[in-house]
């Protein structure tokens, strides 16, 4: 009796909050075609970053916004300006450090291609990794390094994404692409 309580509550959690008017950003439209807020994030145009990070945002929020296969037309440009700090944490006594953490932020203007260029939105994402560091360890260090700066850039792309569907799926249907 109780595992059959358990499987109910899931379907009347999403009962409930559909019947309030929640509905996921990504969620398909009728007949299953991509909704509005999709196919208004395949309108953008990625501008390009600057440094090896800034590539790997670019790569990253392309292939968000590209989910739907072939892109449309773009109707809107994106201007991301991205750094990474780092910052040595846990000092030994002979003063070298044995973590590294990065700090990404990223932020970002969605512009549309009319003659004024009006910005739409804008806003900041924000990612915080780290990595540690082992005595003569540099080639590990570097690729570490590396690693993480992926996965702050990612990280960073899905805050834009979520940010910018959110924003188009709150306009009226008339107004997105």
């Amino acid at each position: 009796m109780e595992a059959g309580r358990r499987a109910f509550l899931p379907v009347l959690a999403s009962s409930l909050l559909g019947a309030c008017g929640f509905r996921p950003v990504y969620a398909p439209a009728v007949q299953g075609k991509s909704g509005d807020a999709a196919l208004a994030l395949a309108e953008i145009s990625v501008g390009l970053i600057p440094e090896r990070p800034g590539q790997l945002l670019r790569l990253a929020l392309q292939e968000r916004f590209e989910r739907g296969g072939v892109a449309p037309a773009h109707q809107y440009d994106l201007t991301v300006s991205f750094g990474i700090s780092s910052e040595a944490l846990a000092i030994r006594q002979d003063s070298t450090a044995t973590f590294v953490r990065l700090v990404g932020t990223a932020t970002y203007s969605l512009l549309a291609q009319d003659p004024s260029r009006t910005t739409l939105a804008s806003g900041t994402a924000r990612s915080v990794d780290g990595y540690n560091l082992y005595d003569n360890q540099f080639f590990d260090a570097d690729q570490e390094s590396n690693t993480v700066q992926r996965r702050i850039a990612e990280a960073c792309a899905d805050q834009i994404a979520l940010q910018l569907a959110s924003f188009f799926a709150k306009r009226p249907a008339s107004t997105v692409g």
